[in-house]
This record gives structure tokens, C-alpha cells and sequence, in this order.
């Protein structure tokens, strides 16, 4: 429906805010037919204006966001944390005992985040801060170590889920910008950590929702929207 009563989000993010998983039959990364933002339309809810890029960290996203002029929302979504927590796993499965940094530094992720939240008040603009879906461990592992050195990279990471808690650090890092910056959260992480069957949610390789995940996203978007009284008189 094109009335006024929807709700236009403008969303700067990543993949899963774009909507890609990993398509089993096309052997490849593809956009869903059925992700998140679609369903939300389709539904007449809420219009997303969808400025997310696949593999784009925060600091990629905030480039993006000043660069670009035309926002139609009055609301911007910053969704990242799965890249930017990203390590270089080729270079680990060569070298267990190398020191290594993700692809964005935690506290460098956290300001960059900040920043974000600055500049869209700069633009009068509201901020919406939303948490990364949590990673399947043992998906997620067997995803990024095949081809390598399994063993090597199972050395670096001391165990499995590791993986799961170097990711969550990034998530309370959105936290902690929304609770110092008295920003509003959208806690998309738990509607995933509630869900018993959590892994049916999930692509092959642990980390990028599959349709039923976006239906998930999308339901709990519409909760929260519907429950967020937007003061935007």
C-alpha cells in the first residue's frame, strides 16, 4: 500500500540488512525473493529504503551515509557487526600462531558506530540501532574452514564456539552506543537467541538467515516497530 500511514526506514548494513543468503540450488550468495524488506512491504507496514551492501563494515556504511543526500526516511537503521568482526581465516589456517586482527577493530567498531549515530542526528534524522543476529557456531565453522587447515584453525580458536563469543562482543558493542548515546535498539539478536530451532533459520555457512529467518526478522520488526511510539509529529 502507498498510503502515508507507512512507515519509511532508510537502512545502512550489510548483507543480511540486503538480504543475501547462500543459495543451495545456484551454489552462490543471491538475494532472497522473500527477504525481510519485501515481506514488510507487502504487508503495507513499513517501506525500507535499502541501502545495505553485502560484506560492508560500519566504517564502509557511515562513507556511504554522508555521501549520499537523498533520504526519503525519516528513520535510519545502522545494522553491522558480521564483517567487521570478520578474521582473516585463509591467513589463521596457515599460521595458528600469527597474531591476527578482525577486519574492524572492536573499539574501533564501537566509535565508528557513534559517529554514525552523530551524523544522522546532524541530519535531523532519527537513529535506529539494531544488533547482529547471533552466528551457528559449528555451521559457521565449517563453513569458513573448508578448503583449509581445519585442524590449524581449531588450534587458533581454542574451540568452536569461541567464534560465537567474539561475535557477541560486537553485538553488546551496539549496546553500549545506544545506552551512551540514549539512542533506541532494536534487538534483532534476540528474537534469534528465543528461537528453539534456531538453526533452521540459517544458510549453510551459519551466518546469513535463510527465508524463514527473514520471516522471523520480519515479524519482529513489525513488533517492534508497532510498539515504538514514534514521536515524528
Amino acid at each position: 500500500g502507498e498510503g502515508n500511514s507507512m512507515l519509511k526506514v532508510a537502512l545502512w548494513g550489510d548483507s543480511i540488512g540486503r538480504g543475501v543468503a547462500f543459495d543451495i540450488s545456484r551454489g552462490r550468495y543471491a538475494v532472497l525473493r522473500d527477504y525481510f524488506g519485501r515481506i514488510l512491504e507487502r504487508e503495507g507496514s513499513i517501506d525500507i529504503e535499502n541501502r545495505a551492501r553485502f560484506g560492508a563494515t560500519a566504517e564502509e556504511g557511515l562513507a556511504d551515509f554522508e555521501a549520499t543526500s537523498d533520504i526519503s526516511a525519516s528513520v535510519v537503521a545502522i545494522e553491522y557487526g558480521g564483517n567487521d568482526c570478520n578474521m582473516p581465516w585463509a591467513d589463521i589456517a596457515n599460521n595458528p600462531e600469527g597474531i591476527y586482527s578482525p577486519k574492524v577493530e572492536l573499539s574501533q567498531f564501537e566509535k565508528t558506530l557513534s559517529d554514525f549515530v552523530s551524523a544522522v542526528r546532524e541530519r535531523g534524522l532519527r537513529p535506529l540501532l539494531v544488533t547482529p543476529p547471533p552466528l551457528h557456531a559449528p555451521r559457521f565453522f565449517e563453513w569458513i574452514s573448508t578448503g583449509l587447515n581445519k585442524a590449524n584453525i581449531l588450534e587458533f580458536l581454542g574451540d568452536i564456539d569461541n567464534v560465537y563469543r567474539w561475535q557477541e562482543r560486537y553485538a553488546l558493542a551496539v549496546h553500549r552506543v545506544a545506552r551512551t548515546l540514549s539512542t533506541t535498539l532494536f534487538d534483532l539478536r534476540d528474537a534469534f537467541l528465543a528461537q528453539r530451532d534456531m538453526p533452521s533459520l540459517y544458510s549453510p555457512d551459519g551466518m546469513h538467515p535463510n527465508e524463514k529467518g527473514h520471516q522471523l526478522i520480519a515479524d519482529a520488526a513489525l513488533r517492534f516497530f508497532s510498539s515504538w511510539k514514534l514521536n515524528l509529529a
